[in-house]
């Protein structure tokens, strides 16, 4: 499978924009845009099981990670990697420094220790694809987790001693996901809880595998 397909579609007249100017446009906008090496690109909405799967685990997240120096944070949340030049709104991220604003933009952070994307049909194969490569780029990444809103299904990747990342696969309801570094597990049947599969995702998701 092509990893690099289903990418966002290019928001604004093809030429070459400036940092300066996507963040002027990104400021009047009232949709959420990427921007990456001179190009702008429209950034897909949310569906139902997309909403479900982000409350779950954020809440959950939220409450384990109280008294903790980590928070976390919803897809308002601008997110830049100076390295690659990428700007963008992860589904959840955390920051466990404290909160690092990008020298192009105060309303902007970098340095994120975790980041978890919730992967639609629309952006599965780039989000496990051209943006994972994109997210290995920031120095202070620990973790990677992508969930799956057409079935049960967590790929989760850590950064290991030797700067490799391992990927845990889980596809059973039953199974745990360990966010190692920050030290505590989440059951996915409270990850999908109140998220209904149709016979259709079902079946769509199978012939994608």
């Amino acid at each position: 499978m092509d990893e690099n397909i289903n990418e966002p579609a290019v928001a604004y007249q093809k030429r070459h924009y400036t940092i300066q100017e996507y963040l002027e446009l990104e400021k009047a906008a009232t949709v959420k845009h990427e921007y990456y090496q001179g190009e702008i690109f429209a950034m897909s909405g949310a569906g139902d099981n997309h909403n479900e799967i982000f409350s779950n685990v954020f809440g959950e997240i939220a409450y384990k990670l109280k008294g903790t120096p980590c928070r976390p944070y919803g897809s308002d949340k601008r997110m830049h990697i100076p390295e690659n030049t990428l700007f963008t709104y992860p589904d959840i991220s955390i920051y466990c420094n404290g909160i690092t604003h990008s020298d192009m933009d105060e309303d902007t952070s970098i340095l994120p220790s975790i980041i978890i994307e919730i992967l639609s049909p629309s952006t599965r194969n780039y989000d496990r694809g051209k943006k994972f490569n994109l997210y290995k780029d920031i120095p202070s990444l620990k973790e990677y987790i992508m969930i799956d809103s057409q079935s049960v299904s967590v790929r989760a990747y850590h950064i290991d001693e030797e700067r490799n990342w391992i990927l845990n696969e889980h596809q059973e309801i039953t199974d745990t996901v360990s966010f190692i570094s920050m030290g505590f597990n989440m059951v996915l049947a409270d990850i999908y809880e109140y998220v209904n599969f149709s016979a259709k995702q079902m079946i769509d998701k199978r012939s994608q595998v």
